[in-house]
């Protein structure tokens, strides 16, 4: 047994053993074998909530995914974080020619062996990406989306010493590996707050002998809440947006909307220039840049009649139109589904697969129409002070 990679806690009157390992390390699987075996616990905690959980066991469900329904059901950007998230840890994998999350499905297994009982004990990971999400500016958001995705591009070799820092490590921070001076809220949601979770789960889990299955940078930050109070419940929900983001929402569309309404209270004609500068900005950009994901011919003229219209509704989205278009033109197939792992790392796997291209054309409508908003409502602006 590892000493350095096993952690021995008494609280009250359990016996708490945390085990730090790498997500995509043989080494981890074998350790949280041999560590369960030896121990015979009562309980085996691991560090998945039960989405990731039912994925894990059967990774082929997600191929039955209705790209239709994701959109329409608003949850583009989940899908795309996951997939990305769930690309790079097989990527890291495959490189060191072991399974994702071996070390807990190991866990799994071993618990079943000695009739442990299995805790599913970290949060679910829906509630951290959009806890992450409404914690960050604007423009934190952008940033952070760019990092991500270039965060991908490297496939430089693996080495031990590569694997030992893995170990200190949490996946999920890994695949943002860097960033977190930048991003010091992501830190406290992605670390802080699940090291919370997930001592206070362990703490619950039934039995005197406990053994706890985590990432590895999980273990001093859990070591430490052992024996401190958690308030899962303040931990557990989605903030609400704030009184201001509800409003900001609204307020740009209101003064377009105004803005041409005056215009045309002014004069006609004024109006009408006024209008059609809107249309030609946003209908434009949006085209434009749903035509640079090489869309369907009809996608892009989805996107240039749609955004004018949900540039003015903070609840519609021109990406979401231009998407519905081109997954109903361009049906992905199971071919695609199947090799998103591998399609997600670069730019040429993305056009050629169609479920990631569906996703990566509503993206694209989307900030052309933004950009767009931008450029016409200066330029409205600009000519009505002329």
């Amino acid at each position: 047994m590892s000493e350095n990679n096993v952690t021995k806690l008494r609280y009250q009157d359990k016996e708490i053993l945390l085990i730090a390992t790498a997500h995509v390390s043989k080494e981890s699987v074998a350790l949280v074998k041999q560590v369960i075996e030896e121990e015979q616990p009562d309980s085996v905690c691991i560090e998945l909530d039960d989405e990731r959980y039912q994925n894990i066991q059967n990774p082929k469900a997600w191929e039955d995914t209705d790209i239709i329904k994701v959109i329409k059901s608003k949850k583009v950007g989940f899908l795309a974080a996951n997939l990305m998230l769930s690309s790079y840890q097989k990527k890291m994998a495959k490189k060191l020619e072991t399974t994702v999350g071996g070390e807990m499905l190991q866990g799994m297994e071993s618990a079943k062996a000695v009739g442990a009982e299995l805790v599913l004990a970290d949060r679910n990971i829906q509630t951290t990406f959009l806890r992450i999400w409404r914690k960050l500016s604007f423009w934190e958001k952008a940033k952070l989306a760019v990092s991500f995705l270039f965060s991908f591009d490297d496939d430089s070799e693996i080495s031990n010493q590569d694997l030992q820092e893995l170990l200190q490590e949490d996946m999920l921070e890994s695949a943002i590996s860097g960033m977190r001076k930048q991003f010091p809220k992501i830190g406290d949601i992605l670390i802080s707050e699940r090291d919370q979770y997930l001592a206070a789960k362990i703490k619950e889990a039934p039995g005197k002998k406990v053994v706890a299955v985590l990432g590895g940078a999980h273990v001093p930050g859990v070591k430490n809440e052992i024996f401190q109070t958690q308030d899962i419940q303040s931990i557990s929900v989605v903030p609400e947006k704030s009184k201001f983001s509800k409003i900001a929402g609204w307020i740009i569309p209101a003064i377009i909307t105004g803005m041409l309404i005056y215009s045309f209270v002014l004069n006609f004609e004024t109006g009408l220039h006024q209008l059609s500068a809107w249309i030609l900005w946003t209908g434009t950009l949006a085209a434009l840049f749903t035509a640079l994901s090489l869309a369907h011919p009809l996608s892009i003229l989805t996107s240039f009649v749609a955004a004018p219209i949900t540039t003015l509704h903070p609840m519609l989205a021109c990406g979401w139109f231009a998407g519905l278009v081109e997954a109903t033109l361009k049906k992905p197939t199971v071919l695609d589904v199947q090799n998103i792992s591998t399609d997600i790392l670069s730019l040429k796997g993305i056009l050629r697969n169609r479920f990631l291209k569906t996703i990566f054309v509503t993206f694209m409508a989307n900030i052309g129409g933004t950009i767009g908003t931008l450029i016409a409502g200066t330029d409205m602006i600009r000519n009505l002070f002329s």
